[in-house]
């Protein structure tokens, strides 16, 4: 098969569909034709690469069978290709959530409700988004859900001593010190303010919470901090490199993702929490939106009622006690992962969606 593949966001520039669309694209070259088109300047040239990605969508779907498309953002593209090559020419494009939902009315009427329902299939990062956009008018059937995949590889289970946690942190761990990790994106819907004010400080004195990455919501974690007087169990470390991430990963007790419903927010799928399962820490995270494709409760992670004090406080306390085995159900979580979310099984998904679906 023989497919170009277009996306508007592509690494270098840090976020989630960047890491989804660049990983489907490599795996996807391990088993077809793929030519890559990508715009790797972030937001910035953005306006530009729109009609960039248009011209060269129509030149060069002449030697291509497949047009995928990275997110529903990409969608004006679909629409001229249809209208120049019709039937033969299949068109896929992934959609991440926010690509549906985005609250702007221009873009909605004419993206939404045009553009992106022109797509032969369109391939949902998680069954949230398929609600999404059949409440906005999308048909069903043009939906087909695949989840995100992870590098297990890359994210492995490892031994690595916490004098590591006590370097990066600036501070030394007592030996009963419990450490619960977030990282990623700073945004409302991860729900980190919200546990900080309402979870937290339910917790024995001994549990701390480490906070990386940076983001829009900053400001307001750090008032929950003040308001909850949790100065001295909440450490924010702003953006760290990949490096950091890991020694976070492989020296903290749970990966949590509180994540809270925010309108016209959602999680489209929750990538993090497959990379933290993969290294084998065990995730708590949101019974909400994508959370609930990417973590299977009890395989590769726990899911708890969102928005709910006490159901968090009883599972954490629950997987923080001396009977719950964390790297036993940490190496079980990789092995499960290795076997449901590799990118190369994920690909194969995508392979077999595509050959299925007839150009319209």
């Amino acid at each position: 098969m023989k497919i170009l593949f277009i996306s508007r966001a592509y690494p270098p520039v840090v976020g989630g569909i960047e890491n989804q669309n660049y990983e489907i694209s490599r795996a996807l070259s391990r088993i077809a034709d793929v030519k890559v088109i990508a715009n790797t300047d972030g937001k910035r040239l953005l306006p530009l690469f729109l009609p960039w990605a248009l011209i060269t969508a129509l030149f060069y779907m002449r030697k291509y069978d497949v047009l995928l498309l990275g997110d529903g953002v990409l969608g004006i593209v679909i629409s001229f290709v249809k209208l120049f090559y019709g039937k033969r020419k299949k068109v896929a494009c992934i959609v991440h959530g926010l690509d549906l939902t985005f609250e702007n009315e221009f873009y909605q009427n004419i993206w939404v409700k045009r553009f992106i329902p022109e797509a032969d299939v369109l391939i949902a990062v998680g069954n949230q988004t398929i609600k999404e956009g059949v409440a906005r008018g999308i048909k069903k059937e043009q939906f087909v859900f695949v989840p995100n995949g992870v590098d297990t590889k890359k994210f492995v289970p490892k031994d690595m001593p916490r004098t590591r946690l006590e370097k990066l942190i600036k501070g030394k761990l007592e030996d009963d010190t419990h450490v619960l990790f977030t990282g990623g994106r700073l945004v409302r819907r991860k729900g980190v303010a919200w546990f900080i004010e309402n979870v937290l400080p339910t917790l024995p004195q001994n549990v701390i919470y480490v906070v990386s990455g940076a983001g829009p919501d900053f400001d307001n974690i750090k008032n929950a901090i003040e308001k909850a007087k949790m100065q001295e169990r909440v450490i924010l470390l702003g953006y760290i490199s990949n490096e950091d991430r890991d020694v976070l990963l492989h020296t903290c007790d749970l990966f949590i993702q509180p994540n809270i419903p925010v309108k016209g927010d959602m999680e489209g799928f929750g990538l993090v929490v497959l990379e933290a399962g993969s290294s084998g820490i065990p995730v708590v995270a949101s019974r909400l939106e994508g959370l609930k494709d990417a973590i299977h409760d009890g395989k590769n992670g726990f899911l708890v009622e969102h928005g709910n004090p006490t159901a968090w406080r009883e599972k954490l306390t629950e997987l923080l006690a001396d009977t719950f085995d964390r790297k036993a159900f940490g190496r079980k979580a990789h092995e499960y992962i290795k076997r449901t979310f590799t990118w190369d099984v994920i690909a194969q998904r995508y392979i077999d969606v595509i050959e299925k679906t007839k150009a319209r």
